[in-house]
């Protein structure tokens, strides 16, 4: 793919499109004025799985990424890394950014490496552009609670069930979107009935337990609660999200739909009855209408 338009171009992982990826991206968008088209250059896979065989857990599908670059008016331009991974800084530049990008701006973290073995970084970077002619700006590093923004970061609490902070990090509620799958519909019985989703592979798999969520259904959403698990009340069950949707009523088998979690609530229970089990769900309930109410922009409280 060669672009014949004059870009503007973010460089970067952009991984989980957090809010350390989304200044860069800002920057980019900037030039807009200047008559150069943004794009954000993406991988066709993570770089540690060429480099190392295993990538890290995703934190954003691929299909959400696109939807909220459109939503920001960026392109998406794929790269491959195995392609690029034995560059020179220089051969990367003209190959790959003039030639193929045909940059007039480009934008990066301040951490930001290229070239073989990464052997290139921000000022290596400001030479080649200021030789090509080629314009550069440089997000500076996004920090919270005294530590800079990253998708490890960002992993770490997920996996350990504090939303609020991963969500303050990506600037916005961590979800996920999956095919609803046919389930056992005991839930009904019991007057709430789920939807069930399984992870895809290689997914970052929340902390076991239940969840305030919300769940959005031909673009409306709704309060939720969600159980990611195996639900010690019954047997032999595999993995799963098992989200009741609060008001919504209607059939959604076969349908992918986005569920955004807000704030852990509880472990996993093993309930001795139905009727139990019913009367924590509820109580669950009302304590997500209630977040669902008072959360702010990012989906915290």
């Amino acid at each position: 793919m060669v672009i014949n338009n004059k870009t503007a171009v973010a460089l970067g992982s952009f991984d989980g499109l957090h809010t350390g990826h989304m200044s860069v991206i800002a920057c980019t968008l900037s030039f807009r004025e200047c008559g150069l088209i943004p794009y954000v250059m993406l991988f066709d896979s993570h770089p540690l799985k060429t480099l190392t065989g295993k990538a890290p857990a995703e934190i954003l599908q691929p299909s959400l990424r696109k939807e909220i670059l459109d939503e920001r008016g960026v392109g998406s331009v794929f790269i491959s890394f195995e392609e690029i991974k034995n560059l020179s800084c220089r051969e990367f530049f003209t190959e790959i950014l003039l030639k193929k990008l045909n940059v007039g701006a480009v934008c990066c973290g301040s951490n930001y490496r290229f070239g073989k073995n990464g052997s290139g970084g921000v000022d290596e970077l400001k030479t080649l552009c200021e030789e090509f002619g080629v314009e550069l700006k440089v997000s500076p590093e996004i920090t919270y609670d005294g530590s800079p923004v990253s998708s490890t970061r960002i992993r770490q609490a997920i996996e350990n069930g504090n939303i609020p902070l991963a969500n303050a990090m990506l600037g916005r509620e961590f979800r996920y979107k999956y095919t609803v799958v046919s389930g056992d519909r005991r839930g009904r019985l019991m007057g709430a009935p789920t939807i069930n989703q399984h992870f895809s592979d290689n997914f970052v798999i929340p902390k076991i337990g239940v969840y305030a969520s919300l769940t959005v259904v031909d673009n409306k959403e709704y309060p939720s609660v969600t159980n990611i698990g195996l639900r010690p009340s019954f047997e032999n069950e595999d993995l799963r999200s098992e989200t009741c949707i609060l008001g919504f009523s209607g059939d959604l088998y076969g349908k992918e739909i986005e569920v955004r979690l807000l704030k852990y609530l509880r472990s996993e229970m093993k309930f001795n009855s139905m009727d139990a089990l019913g009367a924590q769900i509820r109580l669950d309930a009302e304590t997500s209408e209630k977040i669902f109410a008072e959360r702010g922009g990012n989906g915290n409280v």
